[in-house]
């Protein structure tokens, strides 16, 4: 049984470019009342760009300017301690966001209690341990996740990170999602990251194990998505308007993925082409969106088991858009969820 069935329900990734947090969080809820996802405002701060927003408290992390690195030149051991005791004692209070760094999240309760919805779910996100410890590096330009002891520190730490935001989303609804969010996952098995599958599954599933909730993971580019699909996550996003061919080679994982409950995340909404995303129509992505599932049909996935287990999402975080076409992606997302649910009676 699933936590939550998804209906064929609209779903946004995270980041818009707006940056007003009232006004964001209305867009939000407006264009997804049931499943609603707190804003991230990366243009209004530099604090809420992916990889610092959830920094803060990581030992020896430094945001000067527009860069954020590690500095282990500095005692390191208090901090560490700190995350360590917290962690043992499951003390979510280390893994709090402040309003600096989450400015949509600390506006979403009053924007939702105005708008007197009672959504199904709510959607939060953090970044992912591998993305995260392959972006900010240290003083000396040494990606984090290339020492042992700061990748398990990282893990942990945004174990907590996540499992302090479910707690305080479900103080608005009792169903939340949180999604780990992996661009990097994007790099794995090239050249550029040496690290195999099991350390990969390691940090996630660390981080996982601090969500009771509704699990997801969500990777924009293309990767092998048989690790992803292995791991506990619940909810598998991807880059469907990019990618739909490439995940359909992994047909047998997903098969088994949706006959253990499995919820996949069609990111069917061009997120980082806006050209591309004005000339598309929801009549236009809704034929493309089948095509992609398709794909899969045609390797003996039953188009029924998919239907019944998808969402419908942009294909990425909407940062890099202007307004005009960021509230243009939200209006496609709704249209092809409405017609989709119209079409199989979800």
């Amino acid at each position: 049984m699933r936590k939550l069935e998804p209906d064929l329900l609209p779903l946004h990734i995270g980041s818009i470019p707006h940056t007003d947090p009232q006004a964001a969080c209305a867009l939000v809820l407006e264009n997804f009342p049931q499943i609603p996802t707190w804003p991230q405002l990366p243009r209004r701060t530099f604090l809420e760009n992916m990889y610092v927003q959830f920094s803060e408290g990581f030992p020896g992390v430094v945001v000067e300017g527009k860069r954020i690195y590690v500095d282990r030149g500095r005692d390191l051991d208090p901090d560490l301690e700190r995350l360590y005791l917290a962690y043992l004692a499951n003390d979510l209070s280390y893994g709090s966001l402040s309003a600096d760094y989450a400015a949509g999240l600390a506006a979403f309760p009053q924007a939702l209690s105005a708008s007197s919805q009672q959504p199904a779910a709510i959607k939060g996100q953090v970044t992912g341990p591998i993305s995260w410890g392959l972006t900010v590096v240290d003083q000396d330009r040494r990606p984090v996740l290339y020492d042992d002891i700061l990748a398990d520190a990282l893990a942990k730490h945004l174990r907590l990170k996540a499992a302090w935001q479910e707690e305080e989303l479900r103080k608005l609804a009792p169903t939340t999602m949180v999604f780990i969010d992996e661009p990097y996952m994007s790099a794995f098995g090239s050249a550029h990251i040496s690290l195999n599958k099991e350390q990969v599954t390691t940090l996630l599933e660390e981080v996982f194990a601090g969500i009771t909730g509704l699990k997801g993971t969500h990777c924009c580019g293309n990767t092998d998505w048989s690790v992803l699909l292995s791991t506990s996550a619940e909810i598998i996003s991807f880059d469907t308007y990019s990618y739909a061919q490439a995940f359909s080679l992994y047909a047998e994982e997903v098969r088994d993925f949706l006959k253990r409950g499995g919820i996949i995340a069609w990111g069917i909404v061009p997120a980082d082409d806006e050209k591309a995303l004005m000339n598309e129509t929801v009549e236009s992505l809704v034929a493309r969106l089948h095509e992609a599932m398709n794909l899969l049909v045609r390797k003996g996935v039953t188009f029924d088991d998919l239907i019944h287990a998808s969402l419908i999402t942009p294909s990425c975080g909407l940062r890099t858009l202007s307004e005009k076409a960021a509230e243009r992606a939200f209006e496609l997302t709704a249209g092809v969820s409405e017609t989709m649910r119209e079409r199989y009676g979800a």
